[in-house]
């Protein structure tokens, strides 16, 4: 039987983060353009990244979900990350996503994004997801109202007010 958390979409195959995904990801989120509205803006540190890909790793093992990288449809290039991960302060999930600059403006986050939505209120059986997205992060705004959800409630981030939304 496949692995249920590998996700697929009509262009692209989403597989949960391991340990040979370290570098990359550290590369990924470091990028000032992707990390603008994530990690509070600064670069996470490589035991960060191992910490994210470590509880990652245990909330697949247990509860179905976490952390996915994002390829295109053959496996292969990397465009991203999308996950689920639990909201500190609600017991709730929360989708994430991120995408390399290159491959932003075709759609792909809000698939990517989709995916795991569908994931969550499907497979794993959630009532909802919920999203915090910081103010001025316009595309991820777009991302989440693409996707059907709507604002709930504004609050305290580290970089100012941030947006959470609901499914």
């Amino acid at each position: 039987m496949p692995d249920v958390t590998v996700l697929r979409t009509e262009r692209l195959v989403l597989t949960p983060v391991q340990p040979g995904d370290h570098a990359l990801l550290r590369e990924h989120w470091g990028r000032p353009q992707v990390r603008a509205f994530l990690f509070d803006g600064k670069a996470p540190t490589a035991k960060q990244v191992t910490g994210l890909i470590e509880e990652s790793m245990r909330g697949f093992a247990t509860d179905g979900h976490g952390l996915w990288t994002v390829r295109l449809g053959d496996g292969g290039t990397f465009v991203g990350t999308a996950g689920l991960l639990p909201l500190d302060d609600t017991g709730e999930l929360e989708v994430l996503y991120s995408l390399e600059p290159q491959w932003r403006g075709r759609g792909l986050a809000t698939e990517a994004a989709r995916a795991v939505l569908d994931h969550g209120l499907g497979a794993l059986g959630r009532p909802r997801i919920l999203a915090e997205i910081d103010e001025g992060n316009r595309a991820s705004a777009a991302v989440a109202e693409r996707l059907g959800m709507r604002p709930c409630r504004i609050v305290p981030g580290v970089l100012g007010p941030m947006t959470r939304y609901t499914t």
